[in-house]
């Protein structure tokens, strides 16, 4: 455990000067310095004593968690960082600690900063870990007009500090983990105060904090686990598989590798990757000695679980539970397909993304945090029977659309399908004549 209350070397550049006096006053090429030894807390005696040590501390709580991804099957947390002035810097191993119900507890009533929290809030989540007032400094960057949102870039931006960002992609399941991963673990946590510090005056003098706030408060309400149909349809490259029998082998295969990788909590990527499983899916191989044959058939588990995956071939070979070629339901088509699908809501569509695009970009604020693309769409291909500006607020707000975005894109979005259907009307009128003469 890292605890002190003062930031480390790496962390003391000033947070006060303007950006015209960061470019006078920083080196072209900031190094990060030295770190104090950080270690682990990994047992529920140390775990307690933490927590009694940051319910002491003052101000918001500064958090951040380390995953496996690409590593591990499951998406669960396996470093957790906490930062707070007046208690230190703290790093937990979640597995050994089990649940934080009592940190939980003692700061569920504070700001909790966190960059990019749509990532981390799930698997904080799972540990007990769930806040009910948040500063996102990635999303917050986003509403401020900073083109490059990552934490090591608006560090730099804001504080004029180096941060390495080199161990981002590790395998945080690794034990003992290295103490460079861990001062890298710690950075992330012990600097986000100054930079939610920096930030808020940024979005202050912007007049952007109210619409930071509904966004902050947007993402507290979300349940960022992904749930999706026929999961194994996202198999990269399966476009390339024809026929429903070479699709059910595709499905089979997809199932018999997740099941494994659930059981062995091992990425299923790294196990068989996705091309793989698509090239044994287009071959159909006759037999078990023609699967081990194939050259496209690769990845570490590819041999030694050979009758796994001979297995889930003849399951797809048998089933007579067959996938449809193109699966139907709800979802709009993909917007190339208007013109000839429903050529007014292609006028619609480009009509208002054009608008919503150059109402971006007078409010500096990114084209898909100012309204989502998904939603543009919806609303574009099944507008409101009654096209007005209450009624496209109403159809924006039912699909989660935040007030500020309905403040900024509705009216716009409204005049352009105006626009749009007036276009429509037009062009039918002058193609009556000519059909009537034919």
């Amino acid at each position: 455990m890292s605890s002190t209350e003062d930031l480390p070397a790496s962390a003391s550049a000033s947070t006060s000067k303007s950006g015209s006096d960061r470019a006078e006053t920083l080196p072209a090429a900031p190094q990060q310095a030295a770190h104090v030894t950080v270690n682990v807390i990994d047992t529920r005696e140390g775990y307690l004593d933490a927590v009694a040590k940051i319910a002491g501390g003052n101000g918001p709580i500064a958090i951040d968690a380390e995953r496996a991804s690409g590593f591990r099957y499951s998406q669960r947390a396996y470093l957790i960082q906490i930062f707070r002035r007046g208690a230190g810097t703290f790093l937990f191993d979640p597995p050994a600690v089990g649940s934080f119900s009592e940190l939980n507890d003692a700061i569920k009533n504070e700001e909790w900063i966190l960059h990019a929290a749509s990532q981390d809030l799930t698997c904080l989540r799972e540990v007990g870990l769930d806040p009910t007032r948040l500063f996102d400094t990635e999303l917050g960057a986003r509403l401020a007009g900073i083109p490059r949102v990552g934490l090591g870039t608006v560090v730099e931006e804001l504080l004029g500090i180096h941060l390495a960002k080199e161990f981002s992609a590790a395998d945080w399941s690794t034990r003992p983990l290295p103490q460079a991963w861990l001062v890298y673990a710690a950075l992330d946590v012990e600097l986000l105060v100054d930079l939610r510090e920096a930030m808020g005056r940024m979005l202050d003098e912007s007049g952007k904090t109210d619409i930071a706030q509904q966004e902050f408060d947007s993402v507290l309400t979300r349940d960022f686990r992904p749930v999706r149909e026929q999961p194994w349809r996202r198999l990269s490259g399966l476009h390339s598989v024809k026929g429903m029998r070479n699709l059910a082998v595709a499905r089979e295969l997809w199932q018999a590798r997740d099941d494994f990788a659930r059981d062995t909590d091992t990425a299923p990527g790294r196990l068989v990757p996705d091309t793989a499983l698509v090239a044994a899916a287009r071959a159909l191989p006759a037999t078990k000695r023609d699967l081990v044959a194939m050259k496209e058939f690769t990845g570490r588990a590819s041999r030694s679980q050979i009758d796994r995956w001979w297995d889930a071939i003849q399951a797809g070979l048998t089933t007579t539970d067959m996938p449809v070629l193109r699966p139907t339901g709800e979802s709009i088509p993909p917007p190339r397909a208007w013109p000839d699908k429903n050529p007014a809501a292609d006028r619609r569509l480009k009509a208002a993304r054009a608008a919503v695009i150059a109402r971006s970009e007078a409010l500096n604020i990114p084209v898909e945090n100012l309204l989502t693309p998904e939603l543009l769409r919806r609303i574009s291909w099944a507008p409101p029977a009654n096209v007005d500006l209450a009624s496209i607020r109403e159809s924006l707000s039912e699909m989660g659309a935040r007030e500020w975005q309905l403040d900024a894109t509705a009216q716009v979005i409204l005049d352009s399908f105006v626009e749009a259907n007036a276009f429509v009307e037009a062009s039918q009128t002058n193609e009556e004549p000519s059909e009537a003469g034919s």
